[in-house]
């Protein structure tokens, strides 16, 4: 087989900041309760992971307007699930009444803020190698870093001419010789009026697109090189403005690494 049926349709994006002193009670709640009855036992399951931006990171960060935080340093826990194209619809319903059997249960962790908490459906993807990780895979294959960017299309402006230009022009560009083995490209579903309240709505959905590279070095040591300079460039282009990019490493699971260094 040349092409595998299995394919990957969406993603949950949820990224939290866990109240103070609430760091550990917040980091057991998840990687031992809600990561897997929230989310990873649900129906068309492909993966999951979780990611960490601990405050080096987070001082990389550019963040030149409040789109997706208002603080750079608020947004520490980032938990990435995908799931299977022929399966998304039937997960986002098992998710909606999960989500509300799991608050009833008082199963849910009330110590932590949603920063970013989004469905996204994924376009296309741009690859370094002639014949490296598929998308499927991406987040079983433990990449030592992930950088996330979101790009805001002017309004009235065409985002898919915009993600065109991207695939063909700027992202082969940006990832040949880089550490950047792929950037997987998404773009927003909206939220549903029955998500819980403390979930923030985002009026600009349809004028976003999410960028999601996965690196094969710490993306810490290859900041300024790689990815330092990409919103200005993105900026000069007049095409679409950066409105968030930042860096990730993975959490170490049954562990509390990390959590002492958030802030």
């Amino acid at each position: 087989m040349s092409d595998f049926p299995v394919k990957l349709g969406s993603i949950l994006f949820t990224l939290v900041e866990p109240h103070k002193g609430h760091e550990v009670a917040y980091n057991r709640w998840y990687e031992r309760d809600h990561f897997y009855a929230g989310c990873l036992v649900g129906p068309g399951i492909l993966s999951g992971a979780r990611f960490v931006a601990t405050r080096p990171y987070k001082e990389l960060r550019q963040v030149p307007e409040p789109a997706i935080t208002d603080d750079p340093m608020r947004g520490s826990f980032l938990a990435l699930y995908f799931i299977e194209r022929s399966q998304q619809d039937e997960w986002g319903t098992w998710g909606a009444k999960e989500v509300h059997r799991l608050h009833k249960a008082d199963r849910m962790f009330p110590h932590r803020d949603h920063i970013h908490t989004k469905m996204y459906r994924y376009r296309w993807g741009a690859f370094r190698d002639a014949d490296g990780v598929p998308p499927e895979l991406a987040l079983d294959h433990r990449f030592p870093g992930l950088v996330v960017s979101f790009a805001e299309v002017p309004e009235g402006g065409d985002r898919d001419a915009v993600g065109e230009w991207l695939q063909n022009e700027h992202l082969p560009a940006q990832m040949d010789g880089s550490s950047a083995a792929m950037c997987l490209v998404f773009t927003p579903v909206p939220i549903p009026d029955s998500a819980p309240a403390d979930i923030p709505r985002v009026a600009a959905d349809a004028q976003r697109l999410m960028l999601m590279w996965f690196v094969d070095r710490d993306p810490a040591d290859v900041w300024e090189a790689e990815f330092a300079g990409q919103a200005k460039a993105l900026d000069a282009t007049g095409k679409a403005r950066s409105i968030f990019a930042g860096p990730f490493i993975p959490t170490i699971p049954g562990s509390d690494t990390y959590t002492d260094q958030l802030s």
